[in-house]
């Protein structure tokens, strides 16, 4: 069980100079690495694999249904290596993608880096602003809410968040774009803006169609925590030592910052797997309406490019919040250095 000596006064890490503490969280960052490496590898491997044995035939898609030569179609399959055996093309692709060349998309006939980077920073500023809309609406309501438990704030706040986790994200895409675009025309109903505070005004609706639902879970999971931490015996000590009000809510809110954190990152993960929905009801031009796009015309180096891409995104998240764990509890960062 917790004490209140272990919140108030978290004990510092108790390391022999600063070198040892380096060659620790060096060595923590390494294994993390290394293991998200480990991951994209088998990601990498399945998804070639589940797209191999994708049925179609590239050839068809190339040339439809006009007439074709043998030599035609000889030079497509050459091109894309598609008489290789299954391990040689997957080492062949894989050594490219680790030199940054995903090979050409098949529909597009363009370099899949190019036909990507035309696309990912729609999809980027969509992810931010969607992660920025439910982590400072939703984190300050999960407070609030377990601060004043059983009061009409609280109901209140737990109505809003089940109508979120109830309401599909393409439902609300729809409701939204029918409400704000076409009743009550404030916002645009689709593209992506030509930029600066254009893009800002064309994102606003995706992105509030984007963070309910996860923001209604990040809501959950804030009040779960920090009501905890109101109830625990450390809280309750707190109080029978005279401390404020004040001080003893920043003690729980210091105890469960990890839990909230990982929430964060959670939905942070979350956001990046459902920008494909909402930009396709928006019809934004970014990697989520494309992948759609790829799949439904078998542009394998397009799909294989994209799914490595997302993974690399969300592993990369998910180091972020464990090393966080470092900086906000003293107990993590104690373990880590003195092993």
């Amino acid at each position: 069980m917790a004490t209140i000596e272990s919140l108030d006064a978290a004990p510092a890490p108790t390391v022999r100079g600063g070198g040892r503490a380096q060659r620790a969280l060096t060595r923590t960052i390494l294994l993390r690495i290394v293991g998200v490496l480990v991951i994209l590898l088998v990601i990498s491997f399945l998804t070639f694999s589940l797209v191999y044995l994708t049925p179609g035939d590239i050839v068809k898609n190339l040339l439809g249904n006009r007439p074709s030569s043998p030599d035609a179609i000889a030079a497509i399959r050459a091109q894309y290596h598609l008489d290789d055996p299954f391990l040689v093309r997957y080492f062949d692709w894989l050594w490219g993608a680790i030199r940054g060349d995903f090979g050409y998309s098949i529909r597009m006939q363009q370099p899949v880096t190019t036909v990507i980077g035309a696309r990912i920073g729609s999809t980027l500023a969509l992810v931010v602003l969607s992660f920025l809309v439910a982590v400072i609406t939703s984190i300050p309501l999960g407070i609030i809410s377990a601060a004043r438990e059983g009061r009409p704030t609280d109901r209140l706040a737990s109505v809003v968040s089940l109508i979120g986790l109830s309401a599909p994200s393409f439902a609300l895409a729809i409701l939204l774009l029918y409400v704000f675009s076409m009743l009550i025309p404030l916002f645009p109903a689709y593209g992506g803006g030509s930029g600066g505070l254009d893009t800002l005004w064309h994102l606003t609706l995706p992105a509030v169609a984007l963070a309910a639902g996860i923001g209604a879970i990040l809501m959950r999971m804030t009040r779960a925590a920090v009501l905890r931490e109101l109830q625990s015996d450390a809280i309750t000590f707190a109080r029978a030592r005279g401390l404020s009000e004040r001080e003893v809510r920043t003690i729980a809110l210091r105890a469960a910052a990890i839990p909230i954190v990982t929430s964060a990152g959670l939905i942070l993960t979350f956001i990046v797997g459902g920008t494909i929905i909402v930009e396709t009801v928006f019809a934004l031009p970014g990697i989520g309406s494309l992948l759609e796009e790829a799949v439904l015309f078998k542009d394998f180096p397009v799909v294989q490019a994209l799914t490595l891409l997302v993974a690399a995104a969300i592993a990369v998240i998910t180091i972020l919040v464990d090393l966080s764990y470092l900086l906000l509890d003293p107990r993590v960062r104690a373990k880590e250095l003195n092993r």
